[in-house]
């Protein structure tokens, strides 16, 4: 058998083995060894991209929707560049990805030779283990294909442990790239890993349940004991399973509000989270300050609630995280537990048992929940009367009304993951929402959201994004076209340009601002629908908006809605909106 195929083979079947179900891949020729091997295994669902940035954030959505691994497949050169991005994210958010890139042999290394550069831990820090694969030899010794399988094993368990994130794998390969046509379709035919279902890896890595020790499992209770006005504060990617359920009981059990993100995992499945903490904080800042917080994921999205954690008063910051992960950007911490967050939930939760009545601070913050969500309620409907003009965060909360219960959502980065923290609420409808935090970049947000949607095809996505987010990653929509089913629904909020810088300082530079912040495109995002085959439609008042949200179809067929707001409109009716509310 050719040299480069018998290698990879070996290591896409040991990848399997150990988990690995779906792979990206971007067209190249020195990846043919990686191709084929893939493209005949029948346990991994291969998505062929032209785009390589495109295909590392489309794997990065499979990877958060499913979290296991992904694989990805390039060429050698710039084209494992293009994945810098996605690992970033990848690495910040911790999610798993397994990056597999092609690579000339060591000898056409520093030689000039065409489509070569340095591939040698080409993503520094931000990968978790890189390694340098040797070349394929045509009669392997034992050891060598050993080497092979565990090194697949290893890496997946790299990826996905702890502290997940991303495993790089540089392959060189000498010509013959693939073997014979003839040869190929005999293997296929005949030594196919399809003949026979997937078995034991050859090496199992397991991973126990880190829980608290008996000691400070006692003194965590009594930190609780002495300061019974505390908060727990679930920031982004929350884990998942039954997290959410574990972290509101213990929410009951210590009497503490459970403030969580949007895209925590908790707001949207729990009903006694508390959800409308930014629009309070925002305008009450002075709010009395906890004197204990216990925190779980990451750094929240709402400005107003990390500035009123920040206060100097609060006497004791806990964070929870498994694999040493550190979430805490103003150092604040003074204690960090290395622990399952789920089981340290349930651990204290039994410890302390379920509490029997709430004190005046947690009645106040489950007041202002309830208040505050009727009281939004009452404003949105009798805006639905007004002659005002439709804003950003009015569309986005109408939105939510209207996405059936159980869908997926992905939110994109800049103004619209800030309007959903501010507008949407607990409701009813549970609903998984999605978000890049990690580095909070506005690029591949498309790409990510298709691969989520790819890893839930019968599940209905939403994906709600800025112009300038869908602009960055219009490449991103190709991957439409390979969906067996296409219930996407994209909802393009254009206010025609940066409109989130408007909420800085230099806002009132006027001189640099809307050439330089602002920078305006007038982009027609209906030729771009048109492009990729997406039905669409165009709106800019409420009674347009209602028609498109309660059109028959809306979430089980894909859509592109682009709703025209104007940025400076959306400020002023932001505050006098938060300002009604509270």
């Amino acid at each position: 058998m050719n040299a480069n195929f018998l290698a990879t083979t070996t290591l896409v079947d040991e990848l399997a083995r150990s988990g690995i179900r779906h792979v990206c891949i971007s067209p190249g020729s020195r990846s043919t060894p990686l191709t084929l091997a893939f493209a005949a295994h029948p346990h991994i669902q291969s998505h062929v991209h032209l785009d390589e940035r495109s295909a590392a954030f489309f794997a990065l959505g499979l990877a958060l929707a499913t979290d296991v691994p992904v694989a990805l497949v390039c060429t050698s050169g710039s084209a494992a560049a293009n994945y810098f991005p996605a690992i970033v994210e990848a690495h910040l958010s911790r999610v798993p990805l397994i990056v597999l890139t092609a690579d000339r042999p060591h000898e056409l290394r520093d030689s000039g030779a065409n489509q070569t550069m340095d591939q040698v831990k080409l993503f520094g820090s931000f990968a978790l283990w890189s390694v340098d694969m040797a070349i394929p030899e045509a009669v392997p010794e034992a050891l060598t294909m050993r080497n092979i399988r565990t090194l697949a094993a290893r890496a997946t368990a790299v990826a996905s442990g702890a502290r997940a994130g991303v495993v790089h794998i540089n392959l060189p390969f000498r010509k013959p790239l693939e073997p014979d046509a003839e040869a190929y379709a005999r293997w296929r035919d005949g030594n196919s890993p399809s003949t026979a279902p997937l078995t034991r890896p050859h090496t199992c890595v397991t991973r126990g349940m880190s829980t608290l020790e008996a000691g400070d499992l006692g003194e965590l209770e009594r930190l609780i004991a002495a300061h019974p006005r505390g908060v727990i504060v679930c920031g982004p990617r929350c884990p998942g399973g039954a997290f959410a359920r574990s972290v509101v009981s213990l929410g009951a059990c210590t009497g503490y509000p459970v403030l969580a993100d949007p895209i925590s995992g908790v707001r949207f499945a729990e009903q006694d989270s508390i959800s409308v903490y930014d629009e309070w904080l925002s305008l009450n800042p002075k709010t009395t300050a906890p004197d204990l917080v216990i925190r779980f994921g990451d750094v929240p999205t709402s400005a107003a609630l990390c500035a009123w954690l920040a206060n100097p008063t609060i006497a004791h910051h806990v964070q929870v995280s498994a694999g040493g992960h550190w979430a805490d950007d103003d150092h604040r911490t003074t204690w960090q537990i290395d622990a399952e967050p789920e089981a340290v939930c349930i651990q204290l939760g039994r410890q302390l048992g379920i509490r029997q009545q709430y004190d005046q601070w947690t009645m106040d913050w489950r007041l202002r929940e309830q208040g505050g969500c009727a009281r939004a309620s009452d404003q949105w409907r009798a805006r639905a009367q007004s002659t005002e003009p439709l804003f950003d965060g009015e569309a986005i909360a109408r939105l939510q009304c209207a996405i059936p219960a159980g869908a997926n959502v992905f939110v994109g980065n800049s103004l619209a993951i800030r309007h959903v923290d501010q507008y949407w609420m607990n409701a009813d409808a549970a609903i998984h929402v999605y978000g890049s935090r990690g580095a909070s970049g506005i690029d591949g947000n498309v790409s990510t959201a298709l691969g989520i949607a790819a890893a839930n095809p019968d599940t209905p996505m939403f994906v709600i994004l800025g112009d300038i987010t869908l602009y960055h990653d219009m490449n991103g929509l190709l991957a439409l076209r390979q969906m067996t089913r296409h219930n996407v629904t994209i909802v393009v909020v254009n206010n025609n340009g940066g409109g989130i810088f408007r909420r800085l300082p230099v806002a009132a530079i006027e001189t640099v601002f809307e050439n330089y912040f602002l920078t305006p495109h007038n982009l027609d995002f209906s030729l771009v629908a048109q492009l990729y085959g997406l039905p669409f439609g165009r709106v800019d008042t409420r009674a347009g908006l209602e028609r498109e949200l309660t059109a028959p179809g809306f979430g089980r067929v894909g859509r592109m809605i682009e709703i025209q707001t104007d940025s400076a409109v959306d400020m002023r009716e932001r505050k006098l909106m938060m300002t009604a509310i509270h």
